[in-house]
């Protein structure tokens, strides 16, 4: 099958490196190795066997994940190597070709672009800026007057950082109970006080990672939650890639999720000063405006200047070290990603460098 270019994941790989001020990153400040290894109170990574592990996943971390939502247990919960991964799995079980699929733009680009080399018809609907960067209602209601096999939507939304009230929420689980469609939720940027719809629909599936909010992206530890059978099935399909995720991550997945109270304050307070360092510098830089995300790390960020996204990235990060990723990565320009994942004297020195470039260079 072909498969379009990951846009948002190609720029990052070809310009995160260089960058001076990364305030596109969409994972709080990094856990070092050391740190999470100092939270193992019970010595787990003293007694790994290095074999293939529990195939699932530890029970223990399971358990431990399980308890996120209202309604699941250990069967109910499988591992993968990162919510990207997670997500595909969950696709590639669900979907066949002529399967119909809606999703939102701007929005994560697997969700389009993965069921489309499947041969699946993907209806894309927009998010209107002007409406909080929330679909119009009609339109999402037409969206389903022919037969859905699966809805994909992120929460907090990617780039955006929408997320659906509970109204609108309750009306897409009552427009997918019309043709018992499967809704899926990547819920990688929730944070505890959101509900996940996967509590409330019987076909819903959530998945998430550590990667976002406990600052452990390098552990590649992502997880689905859904159905049972759903969840055998996945299992089976795990059987021709990853096999398992293994008891060195899962372990380090299971230290994680014992102290996630601990990571999750901590997640909250990089977030909270980063989101009013930028709230602080909207209050000064009249090119640029946002609305702002109730929780999470992303938002798009709108500029008033006559030059394609794309463009104003590359000048920006060679001319000043500041790096974001483009609106045209998600099919939106005039925007760029803007993240609150930095400490906030980082953040500030960032913004105000991207301020110097808009005055400086006249656009």
């Amino acid at each position: 099958m072909e498969l379009n270019v990951f846009s948002t994941e190609q720029w990052m790989t070809d310009h995160e490196g260089s960058a001076i001020f990364n305030l596109t990153d969409t994972c709080v400040r990094p856990l070092m190795l050391s740190e999470l290894q100092a939270m193992d109170h019970d010595h787990l990574l003293d007694h790994i066997t290095m074999d293939y592990g529990t195939i699932a996943g530890d029970p223990r971390l399971r358990k431990e994940i399980s308890a996120l939502y209202e309604n699941a247990d250990i069967d109910n919960i499988t591992l993968a190597n990162g919510c990207n991964e997670a997500n595909k799995l969950v696709i590639e079980t669900l979907l066949e070709k002529g399967d119909r699929v809606i999703t939102f733009t701007p929005g994560y680009q697997l969700f389009t672009s993965y069921p489309e080399s499947m041969g699946c018809c993907v209806t894309a609907l927009k998010l209107y800026e002007e409406k909080g960067w929330l679909p119009d209602e009609t339109e999402l209601g037409k969206a389903f007057e022919q037969p859905v096999k699966l809805v994909i939507l992120n929460q907090p939304n990617n780039p955006t950082g929408t997320v659906f009230p509970l109204a609108l929420q309750d009306k897409l689980v009552v427009l997918c109970r019309k043709w018992n469609a499967w809704l899926l939720v990547d819920e990688v940027y929730r944070t505890p006080q959101l509900p996940s719809v996967s509590d409330s629909y019987a076909y819903g599936i959530s998945t998430a990672s550590l990667s976002k909010t406990m600052g452990l992206a390098g552990l590649r530890l992502g997880w689905i939650k859904g159905p049972e059978d759903l969840i055998h099935a996945i299992n089976y399909r795990r059987d021709y890639s990853l096999i398992s995720t293994g008891p060195l991550i899962d372990t380090l997945g299971l230290v994680a999720m014992q102290n996630r109270e601990f990571l999750q304050k901590r997640a909250d307070s990089i977030i909270s000063r980063a989101r009013q360092a930028v709230s602080e510098w909207l209050e000064t830089e009249n090119k640029c405006s946002l609305i702002m995300p109730k929780t999470g790390t992303v938002s798009f960020l709108r500029y008033d200047a006559d030059i394609p996204s794309a463009e104003l990235c590359e000048q920006l990060q060679e001319q000043y070290g500041v790096f974001f990723v483009p609106g045209s990565c998600f099919g939106c320009e005039h925007h760029v990603r803007l993240s609150f994942t930095k400490d906030p004297e980082y953040m500030k020195e960032g913004l105000q460098r991207f301020s110097q470039y808009l005055r400086e260079s006249g656009k």
